[in-house]
C-alpha cells in the first residue's frame, strides 16, 4: 500500500519522520542530563514504536496496564515498570509475569497496598516495589515528608520485598504554559523525589531508583541531580494539548486521523467528515487551555495545515463537523468536494490512538501497518 487514498477512513496515521525526530529529541536531552530514559508506552501501545525508542537508547519501558506488560514481555521486553499503584487482585497476574522471567516492577503508595504485596509474595520471587511520591498534589502518592513513607518502606523491606526506590509524576505540568513555570515545577519534582529518597536511606532503607517524569518536565528540567531515570510518553507523538503547554509545535505532531469529506452545510460554512468522536475520542482537554482546538484541526492529506484553519467544532459518533477557526468558510462544497481526504491533528494523542487497533505509518518508501492494542 503506497497511498493514503487506498486506506479506509477514519484511520490513525503516523508520520514516521516526525516520530523519529521526537524520539531523538527526548533521548538526546536525557543523555545530556545524564539519566536513564524509560519511555512510557501507554501513548502508542505499539511495539514498532517502542523498538525505535529502544534503538535510540531507551532502557526499559513504563506501562499503565498489565495488558501492556504482557504484550511487551511477549515481544521481548523484560524490564518493565507498572506505574499505577497495584490493586491487590492484580498481584497474582503480576507474579505470573515475574515467574516467566519478566523483571516487572510494581508501585504502591499506602500501608495497605504494601502489606498486600508482602502477603502475596509468600516464599516466591520477591516483588521489586517502588513507592509513589506526591510532589505536586496532582493525583496520588505519599508526601516526601509524610511519616508513612518510611512505614511503607519498612513493611516492604522487612517483609522480604525488594524496595526498589521512589517514583513521582508531575502531572500539574499539564496545567502550565510558561517555560519558567515548567522549569520550576521540574525542579520541584526533582528536589522532592530526591528528598524522599534521602529520608528512606537515612532510615536505613535501600532506595537505588529515583524515577521522575512527564513530557513537559522532562523537556524543561535544567538539572536532574540525584535522579536515576525519567519517564514520559506523549512526546513520541505530541498533540494539540502539548502545543498549548508550549513544549512542541504543530509541526511536531506525528499522529493524525485520516478522514473523508462526506457532506456540507453550505449556509453554515461547515464541512462534514466521517471521523466523529469514535475516531477522535471525547477528549476536549484544550477547552481548558489558552487555545481551544475543539476535537482537532484539519490538515491536507499530506499533513500540512490548511491556509484557512479548520477546527472540528463538534463530533457525533461517526460525524465530525469542521468550521473555520475565524470568520466563515466560503463555498465549502467547492473547496472540499465530497471524497476529499483530510488529516485531523488530535487534542490528546493517547486518547485518539486508543480508538484504533492499528496505525498507518507513513514512511519515505510508502505506508506500513503497525499493530497497536487496547485493554487492561
Amino acid at each position: 500500500m503506497t497511498s493514503l487514498s487506498d486506506i479506509e477512513t477514519p484511520a490513525a496515521v503516523v508520520d514516521v519522520a516526525r516520530t523519529q525526530r521526537n524520539i531523538a529529541r527526548m533521548q538526546d536531552r536525557m543523555n545530556a542530563l545524564g539519566v536513564r530514559f524509560r519511555p512510557h508506552i501507554k501513548t502508542t501501545k505499539c511495539v514498532a514504536v517502542a523498538d525505535r525508542q529502544r534503538t535510540a537508547g531507551a532502557s526499559g519501558i513504563t506501562v499503565s496496564t498489565l495488558r501492556e506488560a504482557e504484550e511487551f514481555f511477549a515481544a521481548g521486553y523484560d524490564d518493565i515498570l507498572y506505574a499505577v499503584c497495584i490493586a491487590p487482585h492484580r498481584l497474582g497476574r503480576a507474579q505470573a509475569l515475574r515467574d516467566q522471567g519478566c523483571r516487572l516492577k510494581i508501585l504502591v503508595d499506602s500501608l495497605e497496598a504494601a502489606q498486600a504485596v508482602v502477603e502475596a509474595q509468600a516464599q516466591r520471587d520477591p516483588f521489586e516495589v517502588l513507592i509513589e511520591v506526591d510532589t505536586d498534589g496532582h493525583r496520588s502518592g505519599v508526601g516526601p515528608e509524610d511519616g508513612r513513607l518510611i512505614e511503607i518502606g519498612r513493611i516492604l523491606h522487612s517483609g522480604g520485598a525488594t524496595l526498589g526506590g521512589v517514583l513521582t509524576h508531575a502531572g500539574n505540568s499539564y496545567e502550565l504554559n510558561d517555560p519558567e513555570a515548567l522549569a520550576r515545577l521540574a525542579e520541584q519534582e526533582r528536589a522532592l523525589s530526591v528528598r524522599a529518597a534521602e529520608r528512606l536511606r537515612a532510615a536505613g532503607l535501600p532506595c537505588p531508583v529515583v524515577s521522575v517524569g512527564s513530557t513537559p518536565t522532562a523537556l524543561s528540567a535544567r538539572t536532574l541531580d540525584g535522579v536515576t531515570e525519567v519517564r514520559s510518553g506523549v512526546y513520541v507523538f505530541f498533540d494539540l494539548f502539548m502545543t498549548n503547554v508550549g513544549v512542541c509545535t504543530i509541526d511536531d505532531i506525528a499522529l493524525s486521523v485520516l478522514t473523508t469529506v462526506v457532506g456540507h452545510q453550505v449556509k453554515k460554512g461547515w464541512v462534514i467528515v466521517d471521523a466523529g468522536w469514535m475516531a477522535m475520542s471525547r477528549d476536549r482537554g484544550t477547552a481548558r487551555q489558552r487555545r481551544d482546538y475543539g476535537y482537532g484541526i484539519a490538515c491536507d492529506v499530506n499533513g500540512k495545515p490548511l491556509k484557512q484553519e479548520l477546527v472540528m467544532i463538534a463530533a457525533n459518533q461517526e460525524h465530525g463537523i469542521l468550521a473555520a477557526a475565524s470568520g466563515r468558510l466560503a463555498s465549502p462544497e467547492e473547496r472540499f468536494p465530497i471524497g476529499t481526504r483530510l488529516r485531523i491533528l488530535p487534542n490528546h494523542a493517547c486518547a485518539t490512538g486508543a480508538q484504533f487497533s492499528e496505525y498507518r505509518a507513513v514512511t519515505k518508501n510508502g505506508i506500513e501497518t503497525w499493530r497497536r492494542f487496547n485493554g487492561w
